[in-house]
């Protein structure tokens, strides 16, 4: 199967389809929108979707993920929002993490860090050097790099 490039190519697999529903799932069980009334004189925020297939490390697909995503470019500072909040992963957290996980001898497969910048200066504006810190700092620490 391919990535789908757009909703019209997604509806025509049920696996895309089913990790579309569970996107939406997921935002119903947490909670993380409200269907509101258009408000006069607000721009609409538009959505979009994304797809990925999801494989293991033989590059065999064990799953389809759909992220339904919004476009807040289209909105005006003090005209459709006044303030804005980026998620952060802080070193202490991803620490703490990893402690708790090797206590309770939990297995590692992955993590999913999104948009997640460490308070220091990197030298360009893009994940990668944020993941070769971390990278470098779990090896450092005694944890081995999977295949």
């Amino acid at each position: 199967m391919i990535e789908p490039k757009n909703i019209v190519d997604s509806l025509k697999e049920v696996d895309w389809i089913k990790a579309m529903q569970d996107e939406l799932t997921e935002f119903e069980h947490h909670r993380v929108w409200t269907l509101v009334p258009k408000t006069q004189g607000k721009t609409i925020i538009g959505t979009r979707w994304g797809f990925q297939e999801q494989m293991d490390e033989d590059g065999i697909i064990i799953r389809n993920k759909a992220r339904l995503v919004a476009q807040g470019f289209c909105q005006l500072e003090g005209l459709d929002y006044d303030e804005t909040f980026a998620p952060v992963a802080r070193l202490e957290a991803i620490c703490l993490f990893l402690a708790f996980s090797s206590f309770k001898n939990f297995k590692l497969y992955q993590m999913d860090i999104k948009i997640a910048f460490l308070h220091r200066d990197l030298q360009e504006e893009t994940p990668r050097p944020w993941y070769d810190t971390l990278a470098s700092y779990l090896l450092s620490s005694g944890y081995k790099r999977g295949k």
